[in-house]
């Protein structure tokens, strides 16, 4: 599989990241990419942009260096229904959505009430991306995750940053074994984020390589080689959210 494309990536706009948006565009031109997606951290995380950011992404060229950007938040999911972070005015201002649970933002409650909280999430019909579901930040139930997912065109991402040894998430490898052994099952696609803090590890997938050769993971439910199949569930779930 040739990686095209990586649409979970942080910039300085972040507070806690280490390249300017052009480094990353670079980087990502460099590495052979057809598609960037550059995912800023919502306002719950101590130090990233505010939202006024997100409102000025208008001035921002989608194309740089030959790599056509898609430009967006990663959004925090606060309680148990699912409630993001940011107002919901500022999603037609977003090209992606990405949202996921921070440690920083939420508080872990039971296994059923942090399923709740992630499947609210994906119903609400703005999300496209549930960011490291598999990082063991709260504990869930993987299936009717997957379910849901699948019934509300969202995709789960398999995150390589939650599988690097430095990061010490003792539960990531076995649930994201155990969400591609389902999406597998399913057929859902799923999508390999880096999670790049510098533009050094953009489209680094390293770490979760291994997982998708023990699970004999088809590749057609891959998408990070297919840019027009993503942009097209994007838009379709921009269109189904018009209805």
């Amino acid at each position: 599989m040739k990686t095209l494309l990586d649409v979970h990536t942080h910039t300085v706009a972040s507070g806690h990241a280490f390249s300017t948006l052009q480094e990353m565009a670079a980087a990502a031109s460099e590495k052979g990419l057809k598609l960037l997606g550059i995912t800023e951290h919502a306002p719950g995380i101590p130090g990233t942009c505010s939202p006024i950011y997100f409102r000025n992404l208008h001035v921002v060229p989608r194309r740089i260096y030959g790599v056509e950007l898609l430009l967006g938040a990663e959004l925090n999911i606060i309680d148990y229904k699912g409630t993001i972070d940011l107002g919901e005015e500022y999603f037609p201002m977003l090209d992606i959505r990405i949202a996921g649970i921070h440690s920083l933002c939420y508080k872990p409650g039971t296994v059923e009430q942090n399923t709740l909280a992630v499947e609210g999430a994906i119903r609400n019909g703005h999300i496209d991306i549930i960011s490291h579901p598999g990082d063991g930040t709260a504990d869930l139930f993987f299936e009717p995750l997957v379910l849901a997912a699948k019934e509300n065109g969202v995709l789960l991402e398999i995150n390589n940053s939650s599988l690097n040894p430095y990061r010490h998430k003792e539960k990531a490898r076995e649930n994201n074994l155990e969400i591609l052994r389902l999406c597998k099952h399913y057929e859902q696609p799923v999508i390999l984020g880096s999670d790049a803090h510098i533009s050094f590890s953009i489209a680094d997938y390293r770490w979760l390589y291994p997982l998708l050769v023990e699970t004999e993971f088809p590749e057609e439910l891959i998408l990070n080689d297919k840019p027009d199949v993503f942009k097209a569930r994007l838009r379709r779930n921009r269109e189904e959210m018009v209805v």
